[in-house]
């Protein structure tokens, strides 16, 4: 009896043990098949080969001009998650209410919290093994991620200057991940047609794009959004020369080229209201521009670039128009 008890013991545990064997060894679930119509896209996006054989549907966006191109495709509906606003979203979007992860950049653990299948990120920088993960690691999770092309800071892949042509890639780019293509162009056709409408400043007015800083205040220069927008309304940027996106300048030569504009940048944690009180208070209140409340602004995320520089065209050649 005593071997008989032992021989059933031992057929139980083997029997125990050959659920999760057989579990281990069950062939993986099938790949979900492609929705009808839409191709994968293998890219090259800052130098960083991003291959997408769906369409991603957790999606998280870290910056505003991530967001707001997300948005304005109709994808609302795709993000889990967002980090690192800028400030509210523009009137167009003001019923959307996308999950916000975490005020500024978003560590790693919160991120994969939301189970995203995809992250699209307005900035390099936001992506680092010190923040939501470097791109390689999670790539290696199975996680692709897109940085705004406009964003690029390998000398080969900066835009030098920064042109309409990247901002439409990047739609493009977005609506062919994102299996809405046919979106894109349409964003791209009805932003055309308003851009045609604008009327460049036939003053050709100087201007100063003070995005931010206080002992040395942080300017838009050369190459990157700033000089863009300003091309496009036809002023004239009195830090044109400086062969950069953004850069560190002193009062000192703000006062020297005396422009005839400021441009202010109006982000949620840098008002323009707040610029507005430092020029009071700094070197620059000898100007005119300043003494004379010559300003114009810019919403942080129309300042960058992205789906919104339309918008501040657009928005600056009104405020042009409004002052002649």
């Amino acid at each position: 009896m005593r071997a008989r008890s032992a021989v059933l013991s031992l057929l139980a545990v083997v029997s125990l043990l050959a659920v999760p064997l057989a579990a281990c060894s069950a062939p993986a679930p099938a790949a979900e098949p492609k929705p009808a119509g839409f191709t994968a896209v293998s890219l090259d996006n800052c130098g960083t080969k991003v291959t997408v054989d769906h369409p991603p549907e957790r999606v998280v966006a870290i910056k505003s001009t991530a967001i707001e191109l997300l948005l304005a495709l109709g994808l609302g509906d795709r993000i889990v998650g967002t980090a690192f606003s800028d400030g509210p979203l523009p009137p167009a979007y003001a019923d959307a209410a996308p999950p916000v992860l975490a005020e500024k950049v978003p560590g790693r653990e919160a991120l994969l919290g939301a189970r995203p299948d995809f992250v699209y990120a307005g900035w390099e920088s936001n992506l680092t093994a010190q923040g939501a993960g470097d791109r390689a690691g999670l790539a290696e999770l199975g996680i692709p991620t897109y940085v705004a092309p406009a964003a690029c800071k390998e000398p080969a892949y900066q835009p030098k200057p920064l042109t309409r042509d990247v901002l439409e890639r990047e739609m493009r780019e977005v609506g062919a991940i994102f299996g809405v293509p046919d979106r894109a162009e349409k964003l791209i056709n009805d932003q055309r047609a308003a851009l045609a409408g604008v009327a460049k400043d036939p003053e050709q007015r100087t201007v100063l794009w003070y995005s931010s800083g206080s002992d040395s205040p942080y300017v838009g220069a050369g190459i990157g959004t700033p000089q863009l927008i300003m091309d496009s309304v036809g002023l004239k940027n009195i830090f044109a020369d400086i062969p950069d996106t953004w850069s560190a300048v002193s009062w000192e030569s703000v006062i020297k080229a005396d422009p005839d504009l400021i441009v202010l940048v109006d982000a949620s944690w840098n008002s323009a209201e707040s610029k507005k009180k430092v020029l009071a208070s700094s070197p620059a209140s000898a100007l005119d521009a300043v003494r004379e409340q010559r300003f114009l602004t810019v919403r942080f995320p129309a300042g960058e670039g992205g789906v919104a520089t339309a918008e501040a065209i657009t928005g600056l050649a009104d405020q042009l128009k409004a002052r002649s």
